[in-house]
C-alpha cells in the first residue's frame, strides 16, 4: 500500500516539463469553456426566471452546481460516452425537445391534457429541467475537451476552473433577463442551436453508427461561439425592429410544424419514461393523507 504512494503522487502532481508543456491546452479549455458557458448561464437563468423571489435563485444554484457534478460525471466516463454515441443523440434530442417545448407548448409532462409551458413548471419540476439540460450540455463539452488533450488531468484543470464563469454569469444573466426578456427566448434557441450541432455532427459521422449525411463534420469552439454570438445580436436587432420581426416570421412559421412534433414525440417519451417515478410520488404523498383519516 505504502508502496503505492509514489505513483499516485506522480500521477496527480505532473512533472514541470509536463506543466509547462500543458500550460497552452489549459488556458485554450479554459477560454473556450468560459465563452461556452453563456449558452449554458443564460439558459439556467431563463429556465429560472419564472420563479417567485428567492427560488429563483435557488434554482440558479442549484443549476451550478449541476453544471460541476455533471461536467465531474461526463469526465468520469468519458471513454464510455465517446464509445456510446447514442447518449449524444439523446442529449441532443432533449436541448431541441426544450426549445421546441418552449415556443410551441406542445409537452403536457405534467398530464393535465392541455400543453405545457417553460413557466408551468414548479419549483422542483424546474430544477430537474434544469439538471437534465446541464447534463446534456455537459457531455458535448467534456467530449470536446477530450477531443484537445488525451490528459485527463489537463481536461479536469481546463473544464472547472472554465465553468467558474458559470457562477458569475448566470447570476448576471438572471437581471439581463428581467431587463430584456426577449433573453429568455433568446436562451432556449441557444439551447436548440447546440442540441442541433450535436445532432448534425453525430449524423455526419460515420464512426457513430447513425450517419445519414456525408461526412464527418466537427464545428469547432470556435465556430459554436460565433454562432452564439450571431443569434444573441439577431435577438436584439429582432426585439428593438419590426422590419426584423416581420423579415424573420415566415421562418418561424415554417419551424413552427417540426417544432411542434418534436416537443410531442420527445415529450411522449420522456411521459412514458417519468411515469413509474411519478407513480410512486403519487404513492407516497397519497400516504400521510390516509394515515391522518
Amino acid at each position: 500500500m505504502i508502496d503505492a504512494i509514489p505513483s499516485l503522487l506522480a500521477f496527480a502532481l505532473p512533472s514541470a516539463p509536463e506543466l509547462v508543456e500543458a500550460i497552452p491546452v489549459i488556458i485554450s479549455l479554459i477560454i473556450i469553456e468560459g465563452l461556452l458557458s453563456v449558452d449554458n448561464a443564460l439558459a439556467i437563468a431563463a429556465m429560472a426566471s419564472h420563479l417567485p423571489g428567492k427560488q429563483k435563485y435557488q434554482a440558479l444554484k442549484w443549476g451550478i452546481i449541476g453544471a460541476y457534478l455533471f461536467r465531474g460525471l461526463c469526465l468520469a466516463f468519458a471513454a464510455w460516452i465517446i464509445e456510446n454515441p447514442w447518449l449524444k443523440i439523446c442529449g441532443a434530442a432533449y436541448l431541441v425537445y426544450l426549445m421546441s417545448e418552449h415556443f410551441t407548448g406542445g409537452g403536457d409532462e405534467d398530464n393535465d391534457g392541455k400543453a405545457d409551458s417553460s413557466n408551468q413548471r414548479g419549483f422542483i419540476a424546474t430544477i430537474v429541467a434544469i439538471e437534465v439540460m446541464d447534463l446534456s450540455l455537459s457531455v458535448d463539452n467534456v467530449v470536446a475537451a477530450v477531443a484537445m488533450s488525451p490528459k485527463l488531468w489537463v481536461v479536469c484543470l481546463g473544464v472547472f476552473i472554465g465553468i467558474l464563469a458559470l457562477r458569475f454569469v448566470a447570476g448576471a444573466c438572471i437581471k439581463l433577463i428581467e431587463k430584456f426578456p426577449i433573453l429568455a427566448d433568446t436562451a432556449f434557441l441557444l439551447i436548440g442551436y447546440v442540441g442541433f450541432i450535436l445532432c448534425y455532427e453525430l449524423l455526419s459521422d460515420p464512426h457513430s453508427g447513425f450517419q445519414l449525411l456525408p461526412g464527418p463534420v466537427h464545428v469547432s469552439a470556435g465556430q459554436k461561439f460565433i454562432g452564439i454570438i450571431i443569434i444573441l445580436a439577431v435577438s436584439i436587432l429582432y426585439s428593438k425592429s419590426e422590419a426584423v420581426q416581420n423579415a424573420l416570421k415566415p421562418l418561424f412559421k415554417l419551424a413552427y410544424g417540426p417544432m411542434m412534433l418534436v416537443a410531442m414525440l420527445v415529450g411522449l417519451i420522456l411521459k412514458i419514461i417519468l411515469l413509474p417515478f411519478k407513480l410512486i410520488f403519487k404513492l407516497f404523498k397519497s400516504r400521510p393523507t390516509s394515515a391522518q383519516s
